[in-house]
């Protein structure tokens, strides 16, 4: 039976990393006796290995609960789970977009972090309304009013608006449900009104095909009614609809302020597209809800199997995990070092590390992944523009007129002590300081125009290292901009290994050039031939090193006697290592691969 819409109450839980946000959503399940017993477990809406083992949410996860207030009233409250990484930016906007209000939480240790104060200002243009919680008040180390005065200076509520709650003990957690009651306004649709409803997230599901998880804001959606697509005007049927508990539910009808999801036979998740607009094939509505873009991948990366045989399982495993995760991209290319692969497109590096992650232990496979990467935007001098995601694939220099490059918002919050390494670092990779503020007396907001392919590499590894793990990151894409940029080519022998190629800015390309080098030379083993290894930048050798060769002492058979027949042997060895060289392949061992994220800057 369907709740009226004042009975319901829609909302998520905003957060930084490791701030407490599944453990909540693991108390309200509790407290509101949605779950009970055996099913009760940690972390019960993060449902895989990968998110347990990290502490993070890389699938939102929506679940509906009854609550009896104390008045006897019986409410339906919504919770959207929603993941917390930057890399989810725009899965994390379309799950506001389902909600009238937001619990935003606070680790009362850590404090306000880069990402709390994104998902602020996501929340705040989704006009929703925000509620202050302060988790983890039970630890010794809590400090709840240092974080009540950053909460009050962020957003301006009074103290008392301000919630306490303990997700591991339980404490708050009645006041936190009142306050949803009281505090999250109730959907306002029309459930007369032609069908329009938001896809907030869809999943693969191999018996009913595409499931799309949507929240009604106008109409009513019956089982078995024709439904279309806005973003691509495919047309399905709703198979199966229904409610979320930990499973899915199934129900005759969804109305207008309902939460739930839509079976609708589609063969892939590339066509029940996030933020798209679901409607009534019959009886459409006349404009689509805003906010819908397909989500882009920022870095790209090359995928190869370590044994060539798995090729096929590799394929295999892209397809399956594509049919989940439709802002995976791949492509098959093929590499002279590395053999056949594919080259995949990410939202950023923690959805790479996660895609890599599952393909080796969900499909047992051993992969070697390439320096990632960023897309360029090529302009030739023919006047056509050109996307570039692959640098071994850049068009000749002589051809370009200009390339330009991600330019994105770095936002660094970082204990006022570390201030000078932080702007150190990022001025090294050629970032542009746009603002500083102190948000407290303890800490600073620092943000910088970045270059996207300097912060993929390493950026954030030394962001952690100079401020002691302390600094919090977040960024956003702005803009592409024109910049000196240039090809650097790794040869070895004269052949260049096309999977050691990179994009770089000029005034870097001699250091970052040498360095490579001279890191190659530490990990290529030696062979009986020397074997060079240069950097260069279109027929200009920036950097060699030579790996030396193995010898044998021929000259140990002469004792005395002329120097002409020491030289006619030594000249005859140097003969034999040129035919050699001439005939000999050099093995390159999967470690120089990622000498490139080795490289110290």
């Amino acid at each position: 039976m369907a709740a009226p819409q004042d009975r319901t109450r829609n909302f998520c839980i905003i957060a930084h990393i490791d701030h407490g946000k599944s453990t909540l959503a693991d108390r309200l399940l509790e407290y509101t006796g949605t779950l009970t017993g055996k099913a009760m477990q940690e972390q019960v809406l993060d449902s895989m290995d990968l998110e347990r083992e990290r502490g993070i949410t890389i699938k939102s996860h929506p679940i509906r609960m009854d609550h009896k207030a104390p008045d006897g009233s019986a409410y339906v409250l919504n919770l959207i789970d929603t993941p917390g990484h930057v890399d989810f930016h725009y899965e994390v906007s379309r799950s506001l977009a389902a909600c009238e209000g937001a619990l935003l939480v606070v680790d009362a240790v850590q404090g306000v972090q880069a990402q709390t104060i994104n998902n602020m200002y996501l929340a705040i243009e989704h006009d929703l309304t925000i509620i202050p919680v302060i988790n983890k008040i039970d630890l010794p180390a809590a400090r709840t009013d240092y974080v009540a005065e950053q909460f009050i200076d962020l957003i301006g509520c009074d103290p008392d608006e301000i919630l306490m709650v303990s997700a591991k003990t339980g404490e708050g957690i009645d006041a936190l449900l009142a306050a949803v009651v009281a505090r999250v306004p109730h959907p306002k649709g029309d459930p007369e009104a032609p069908l329009k409803a938001l896809i907030f997230d869809s999943v693969f599901d191999a018996y009913v095909g595409a499931v799309a998880y949507v929240r009604i804001f106008d109409g009513t959606l019956r089982k078995g009614e024709p439904i279309r697509m806005f973003g691509n005007d495919r047309r399905y049927s709703a198979d199966e609809l229904g409610w979320f508990r930990l499973a899915r539910v199934a129900q005759k009808q969804l109305i207008a302020g309902e939460v739930g999801y839509i079976a609708t036979g589609a063969k892939d998740v590339r066509y029940v597209r996030v933020g798209d607009t679901v409607t009534s094939g019959e009886r459409p509505c006349p404009e689509p809800l805003p906010g819908y873009t397909l989500a882009k991948p920022m870095v790209f990366s090359g995928m190869y199997p370590i044994d060539n045989d798995q090729y096929d399982d590799l394929l295999d495993a892209l397809q399956k995990l594509q049919m989940n995760d439709a802002s995976l991209t791949w492509e098959k290319e093929t590499s002279a070092a590395l053999g056949f692969g594919f080259r995949c497109g990410f939202l950023g590096l923690l959805h790479m590390e996660i895609v890599q992650e599952r393909l080796e232990r969900e499909y047992g496979l051993s992969l070697i992944a390439t320096l990632p990467n960023v897309e360029y935007e090529v302009l030739l001098k023919g006047g056509q523009v050109i996307l570039c995601e692959n640098p071994a694939l850049l068009p000749d220099a002589r051809e370009i007129a200009e390339i330009r490059e991600p330019i994105v918002r770095a936002a660094v919050i970082t204990p006022k002590d570390y201030v000078g390494p932080v702007i150190q670092i990022s001025l090294e990779r050629r970032g542009v300081q746009t603002r500083m503020e102190y948000l407290d007396t303890e800490r600073v907001n620092i943000e910088f125009d970045l270059p996207l392919n300097e912060l993929v590499v390493d950026y954030y590894d030394k962001l952690k290292s100079v401020t002691k793990g302390y600094a919090s990151l977040d960024y956003e894409y702005r803009l592409h901009r024109a910049d000196d940029l240039v090809r650097l080519d790794i040869m070895i022998n004269g052949d260049p290994v096309d999977a050691l190629t990179c994009i770089v800015h000029k005034d870097n390309s001699y250091s970052w050039g040498l360095k490579l080098c001279q890191k190659l030379k530490e990990l290529i083993p030696r062979q009986m031939f020397a074997v060079a290894i240069q950097a260069a930048v279109g027929t200009r050798v920036l950097a060699r090193t030579t790996v030396k060769p193995y010898r044998k002492n021929v000259t140990a058979k002469c004792y005395g006697g002329d120097i002409s027949r020491k030289r006619k042997l030594l000249e005859k060895q140097k003969e034999g290592k040129k035919r050699m060289k001439q005939v000999g392949a050099v093995e390159i061992p999967q470690e120089a691969f990622l000498a490139v994220l080795k490289v110290e800057r």
